[in-house]
């Protein structure tokens, strides 16, 4: 059971705070975990999930410069704390239309309004985002407009969805759909270490199978892939029947309408990447020369776009001298130097090189930074995923159906 829920901002500046149960949660609550994560280094992002302080069990998560925290001094599963604050995130998200610290102080009422109807007395009740938007409109022009000129502030409707009735409480028993078209994506990120050797020390994917589904009645769809043993640590949305999984490993589902993840998975010990990033650094007298080198690896078949690489300088630098002869590269104010090449042209390798000052007093650079990789390739799944069939039952009308992939970079990381 949680009791409170406290959004933070970057700078540790309670945002929000929504008390759940009879028991009143301090904000110095906040002022004990923002202590804590400057005593670990001050990066949110690498802090534990889960977190015990001397008067309670913190659950904590960050989204977009936002830290969702929820505490509780009773025992209960840790996992659940966990998934409903990434729950709540994703749904502000959704409602949204993004996640910021302007975005959640402009809306204020409706944050308020989503987190009395995800939770009842410290425990999840809805948390369906098709339930959610008929009990609470979405933000727009109009209703703002309203609510200053009738005064009235609430978004909450006065009737209780039909689905909350249903035995499949994510969708309309009566929906109906013009279009009767589905579309599933599959979207990867790639995670890799590669040593200073150049040797590939970790490389997985993680993915999401996304499903974009318009379809009249109550559909019954079933998806399978070509290879599903490749397939580690897979999570399903609340709609995915258990049993044809673990028997056949076919995802059996009635999806909600509109948008949604399916499924999430991993693949891991991959042995392929696609581009590969050759740094060297030099130094002597003062001066570090750094020369960075990018050229594509293993032909994934498709335009690899939105290529980056970026790297922070030591703090010992004092001054910076880099160019590249393909695309552009700007030093930003807090010593990252962000490189960005677009695509690699097939008559030459995209190269940076330039020349570091160190501070006066030292010699030599001691610290080597590391360079993170960025890109995208629209097309293909990396992991090697792939698509048999998508059927659909109940559904007599003509349909529309189609799949994509796309892979993306995610903490892709070569070592200098």
């Amino acid at each position: 059971m949680l009791q409170c829920i406290f959004l933070l901002s970057d700078s540790g500046e309670v945002m929000l705070e929504k008390q759940m149960t009879g028991h009143r949660v301090d904000r110095s609550i906040c002022g004990w975990f923002w202590n804590y994560v400057i005593s670990q280094g001050g990066d949110s992002t690498k802090i534990l999930p889960v977190i015990a302080s001397p008067t309670h069990y913190i659950f904590q998560i960050f989204r977009e410069g936002i830290t969702f925290l929820a505490c509780t001094q009773v025992e209960m599963p840790p996992l659940m704390g966990i998934e409903f604050l990434c729950r709540v995130a994703d749904v502000m998200t959704g409602y949204l239309g993004g996640l910021n610290e302007d975005l959640i102080k402009d809306n204020f009422i409706i944050v308020y309004e989503l987190l009395d109807e995800m939770m009842d007395n410290g425990f999840p009740l809805t948390t369906v985002p098709n339930i959610l938007r008929e009990m609470i409109a979405p933000p727009n022009i109009v209703s703002k407009v309203l609510s200053v000129v009738t005064g009235k502030s609430s978004n909450v409707s006065n009737i209780l969805p039909d689905a909350t009735a249903s035995p499949v409480p994510w969708r309309k028993s009566d929906l109906k759909s013009s279009s009767n078209e589905v579309y599933v994506d599959l979207i990867e990120e790639l995670d890799a270490i590669l040593s200073r050797e150049g040797v590939l020390v970790k490389c997985e994917v993680y993915g999401e199978v996304h499903v974009n589904s318009h379809l009249p009645g109550l559909p019954d769809l079933t998806l399978s892939f070509a290879n599903p043993s490749i397939l580690n640590d897979v999570r399903f949305h609340p709609c995915v029947r258990f049993r044809p999984w673990e028997g056949e490993q076919i995802l059996s589902f009635v999806p909600p309408d509109g948008e949604f993840k399916l499924a999430s998975y991993r693949v891991k010990k991959l042995k392929n990447i696609p581009i590969y990033v050759k740094p060297q650094l030099s130094s002597s007298s003062g001066h570090c020369r750094v020369n960075v080198l990018v050229g594509i690896r293993n032909d994934p078949g498709k335009v690899i776009e939105n290529i980056t690489v970026q790297f922070q300088l030591p703090s010992c630098v004092e001054s910076v001298d880099v160019s590249s002869n393909h695309g552009t590269v700007n030093v930003l104010a807090d010593k990252t130097c962000f490189w960005s090449i677009g695509r690699i042209p097939k008559d030459k390798s995209p190269s940076l090189s330039g020349n570091l000052v160190l501070e006066p007093g030292l010699d030599r650079l001691h610290v080597f930074p590391a360079f993170r990789v960025g890109f995208k390739i629209v097309g293909v799944a990396l992991s090697g995923l792939q698509i048999n069939k998508l059927e659909i039952k109940n559904l007599p009308a003509r349909l529309y159906k189609g799949f994509r992939a796309l892979t993306k970079a995610g903490e892709y990381e070569v070592r200098s």
